[in-house]
C-alpha cells in the first residue's frame, strides 16, 4: 500500500489515462517505478563543501573542549578530541568527507 499527496494522485491519474490499458492506481505505481529503475543511474552521497565541513569540525571541537574535566593535559584533549570528530570505525567506514582507511 502506498499513499500519495492529492497532487501526485492527480499526476499519476492524468498518466494512466493516456495509457491503452488505463491500469488501476497500483500497476500504474508498479509500471513508473519500473520505468525509474530502469533509467536510474546510482546517486553518489554528496559531500558537504569543504568550507562547511571545516566550520562544522571547528563547532564541535569547541563543544567537545567545553565538556572536558578542567585540567585535562593538552595532549589528552587533543587525543580525545580527534577520537571523537573521527567517530567510531563503523562510522568513518561510510564517511565520503574522508579517504578510507585500509
Amino acid at each position: 500500500m502506498v499513499r500519495v499527496q492529492p497532487d501526485m494522485a492527480k499526476q499519476l491519474d492524468d498518466w494512466r489515462r493516456i495509457q491503452d490499458d488505463l491500469p488501476g492506481r497500483p500497476e500504474a505505481i508498479r509500471r513508473l517505478v519500473e520505468i525509474g529503475l530502469a533509467n536510474a543511474s546510482p546517486m553518489k552521497p554528496k559531500a558537504a563543501p569543504p568550507a562547511n565541513a571545516k566550520r562544522a569540525e571547528e563547532l564541535a571541537a569547541k563543544v567537545i573542549d567545553g565538556v572536558m574535566p578542567p585540567g585535562t593535559p593538552a595532549e589528552e584533549r587533543k587525543v580525545r578530541r580527534r577520537k571523537i570528530l573521527e567517530g567510531p570505525s563503523t562510522i568513518r567506514d561510510v564517511r565520503i568527507d574522508r579517504p578510507k582507511s585500509r
